[in-house]
C-alpha cells in the first residue's frame, strides 16, 4: 500500500512518549505512530472493538472479551444461519448479541485481516495436536 507524508507537531511529552515506546517495541516513532492512528481510527468505526498483542502479533478483539477472529470462527461453525447464527454465537460465546455483531461488522471490513488470524490458529492448532500425539505415541 503505498504512503503519503504528513507533518504533525507533538507535543514534546507526547513525542518522547511515542520515541520510548517505540524503541521498546523495536520499531521506529513514525512506525508506532501510524499503527496508533490506524487503530484509533478503527476503533472509533467499530465501538468496543480494542486492539492487543499476542503471540502471533497485534489483533483486534472485543472489549474485555475474545478476538474477533474466535467469534468470526464461531458464525463460520455454527449450524445456523443469519440472525440465527448471530444468537447462538453470542449464547455459545457469553456474549451480547450487539458484541457478536460489532464483531460481524468489524470482519466485513477487515475480512482478509481474520481470515488469516483464523488460518494461522488453525495451523497452530494442528502443529500442537501433531506434537500431542507424537508425545503419546513415546509414552505409550
Amino acid at each position: 500500500m503505498p504512503s503519503s507524508p504528513l507533518s504533525i507537531r507533538f507535543d514534546d511529552v507526547v513525542l518522547e512518549r511515542l520515541r520510548r515506546r517505540a524503541a521498546g517495541r523495536d520499531t521506529t516513532p513514525s512506525g508506532l505512530a501510524q499503527r496508533l492512528v490506524d487503530e484509533g481510527l478503527r476503533a472509533q468505526e467499530f465501538p468496543g472493538i480494542v486492539f492487543r498483542d499476542g503471540s502471533s502479533g497485534r489483533r483486534a478483539g472485543l472489549a474485555a472479551g475474545p478476538d474477533v477472529w474466535e467469534v468470526a470462527t464461531a458464525l463460520r461453525d455454527s449450524e445456523l444461519s443469519g440472525d440465527a447464527a448471530v444468537e447462538d454465537t453470542a449464547v455459545g460465546l457469553g456474549l451480547g448479541v450487539g458484541r457478536v455483531r460489532v464483531a460481524l461488522a468489524y470482519y466485513g471490513a477487515y475480512p482478509e485481516e481474520i481470515d488469516a488470524e483464523i488460518a494461522e490458529n488453525e495451523r497452530a492448532a494442528e502443529e500442537a495436536l501433531r506434537s500431542w500425539e507424537s508425545q503419546q505415541r513415546l509414552l505409550a
